[in-house]
């Protein structure tokens, strides 16, 4: 429980950085599309775990912030697809190289002969995690699903 209170810190310090900029549910919105490309208002609205008006409501926010796209889908033109502006992808490097560099200092402190071992519980933990974050390490949502 004491590495998942440092985890949970590391990962709360990270979502500060943008705290300015986003509220919480918009952060998701940003995160579920770096993680998976463009969205619908539809699978925004499951993510998000909210009523279809609700989401909208938040994509527009963050369409007139400048930080999401919306234009028609070019497969089916009776939606809209959401996808993350060059402002939008710079928000949310911004957090995950914060959150990076953050647990590189914490593992930085672990003893060197140490580090292996801890690298192969936290991989076989992310694994059993099942698909929590994304399988290159680009991203990870962390944001309370």
């Amino acid at each position: 429980m004491r590495a998942a209170d440092v985890l949970l810190h590391l990962a709360a310090q990270s979502v500060v950085e943008v705290e300015d900029r986003v509220s919480l549910p918009q952060l998701r919105v940003l995160v579920l599309v770096a993680l998976h490309g463009p969205q619908n208002l539809g699978a925004v609205a499951r993510e998000l775990g909210v009523h279809a008006s609700n989401a909208t409501r938040t994509c527009d926010r963050l369409v007139v912030a400048g930080l999401l796209s919306r234009r028609e889908d070019p497969s089916d033109r009776r939606f809209l697809q959401l996808d993350l502006t060059p402002e939008g992808r710079d928000l949310v490097e911004t957090m995950i190289e914060h959150r990076r560099q953050s647990i590189a200092e914490v593992i930085e402190k672990i003893p060197a002969d140490s580090r292996g071992s801890v690298a192969s519980a936290m991989g076989a933990f992310a694994d059993a995690g099942g698909g929590l974050g994304s399988d290159d390490g680009r991203f990870t949502l962390g944001l309370g699903r």
